[in-house]
This record gives structure tokens, sequence and C-alpha cells, in this order.
């Protein structure tokens, strides 16, 4: 089978733990995920099955939207509740300044990811070595904050929208925000809303074909040299320039990269969507 699908990503799973359920209720063992949610996070996580599971790295993915709520006074090396180890009483504030605070992170944002992530350290990923009581140093990221805005404030919670581009942590965004307001400060909640034109439902499929961030091409040769797995000439196709492509022929869809002159196929063969 050959699906590509959203879940709704439940609170306190992994999400490669998620795809247990994925797999017994699709029947099938070829299955992956895109865009890795904490285990307190919830929301829209991009699945695929069978073939598809190749195309994650072509998808439309980006910006992406968040709903989260930072707890105010609480603290958490994880900056998440699964590891609070603190709670403070402070003081309200006024809601025109966290939405000062906020819009000020509009933009080009430079900071530190979260100790306990998933990027590698010599081949460890940062949590593991987190959890280990290790030193974790972590080298800095920009993110893209396209918008944020404040929903709602009942001190001591803050629930803020945010709209970011690929590769964002919203907790580091929480403790940005705490960190502005001179207090402690950890995600209580997190929810994702979308992932570019990737929205949650009912886990209905998808035909990836239109969710793709690649330009089509057009192949006027012989498709039986596609269709086999022949090797290309680069005067066949109607876009000569170099980049990655996608082609449709009768039967399936390739994408191909066009570097110097030369063909090369990234993927062939791929089924085309049908509805199930």
């Amino acid at each position: 089978m050959n699906r590509l699908f959203v879940v709704n990503k439940p609170i306190f799973r992994t999400s490669n733990g998620f795809m247990g359920y994925v797999k017994r209720k699709y029947g099938t063992k070829k299955v992956g995920f895109s865009g890795t949610l904490d285990p307190f996070a919830t929301g829209c996580l991009i699945v695929a099955t069978g073939q598809y599971t190749k195309l994650f790295q072509y998808l439309n993915k980006t910006p992406k939207s968040y709903k989260a709520t930072l707890w105010l006074g609480a603290n958490s090396p994880s900056l998440d509740i699964e590891k609070i180890d603190s709670i403070k009483e402070v003081e309200a504030f006024d809601e025109n300044h966290i939405k000062e605070i906020l819009s000020s992170l509009q933009g080009a944002l430079t900071y530190y990811p979260p100790k306990f992530c998933a990027k590698k350290i010599n081949g460890k990923r940062a949590y593991e070595l987190a959890r280990a009581g290790e030193e974790v140093v972590l080298k800095t990221i920009t993110s893209n904050i396209y918008d944020i805005k404040l929903i709602n404030y009942n001190h001591p919670f803050v629930h803020f929208e945010s709209k970011v581009s690929e590769g964002t942590y919203i907790r580091s965004l929480g403790a940005l925000i705490a960190d502005k307001l001179g207090v402690d400060g950890t995600l209580s909640s997190l929810h994702r809303i979308h992932e570019g034109q990737f929205y949650y439902e009912g886990e209905k499929a998808l035909d990836p074909f239109t969710h793709l961030a690649l330009p089509t091409n057009t192949y006027t040769g012989d498709e039986s040299f596609m269709e086999l797995g022949k090797k290309l000439g680069v005067e066949y196709f109607k876009i000569q320039e170099d980049g990655v492509y996608l082609v449709e022929t009768g039967q399936f869809f390739s994408i191909i990269e066009i570097l110097d002159n030369e063909v090369k196929y990234r993927f062939n063969r791929i089924p085309k969507f049908e509805k199930n």
C-alpha cells in the first residue's frame, strides 16, 4: 500500500512509537513519518506507507503553525512538562507587555536549541546525553518567525500561536519569552496545527504529487527508457537547466536530477495516487 496522510498524534506518545498504531490500522510494515513531535506535543504528523516514504524530503512542509501554552514560574531542563523540577509564584504581567515581547521575536531569530533535542553530538542524540547527565553543547541556529501572537493570558499561563520555518524549536521560543519577562517558564502544552499544506483531516489519503516542492519537467523521448530505468539524454527534456524535477509518464512518476548536462534518477517508477 502506498499512502500519504496526516495523523493527530496524541499526548505522551513518541512519534516513532505511534507508528505501531499506523502499522496495525493499515496492515503495513513499511511506514515512516516526517517532522518529529515531542512526546508531550500533539497534532499534525505527516505519515507515509510503502514507496511514498521516499518522498518526505520533497514535500512542501513549510511554514508550520503551532499553538502553545507557556507556564510562567515553572522550570524544566527539557523546557516542557516532562521534567519540571521547580514551580514558583510570579507576579502577573501587563498583557500589552507580553504582546510587545511576542512581537519582538518576529523575523530571523538566532537562539540555542533545547538540550533535550534530537540533534546529534559526536554520533549521539543530544537528549540521550542530557538524560545521562552529560554536558550538552549545541551551536546556535537561526529560524524565521513569520508570525507570533497572543491568544490568551490567564496568569500564569500564556497561550500563543506562531507560524515558523522548518526546524524551529517552539520550546526554545517559550524559553525566550520567559527570559524576556525575567522569570522561569516552560511549555505545558504544544499542538502543531499544520505543516505547509498538511492539516489533520481524519487521516484521509492525500495525493503526494500535489504536495511536492518540486518543479515539473517533461520527457519527450521514448517512455520505455524511463520505465526500464535506462540512461536518459538531457536533450529529451523540455527544461534542461540544472535542478531536481518531477516527471510524469503514462504509468508513474519519477524524480530526476539534471546536473552538468547529465540526468540521474533520484527515484523511479513511483506509483500514481489512487484514492483508498
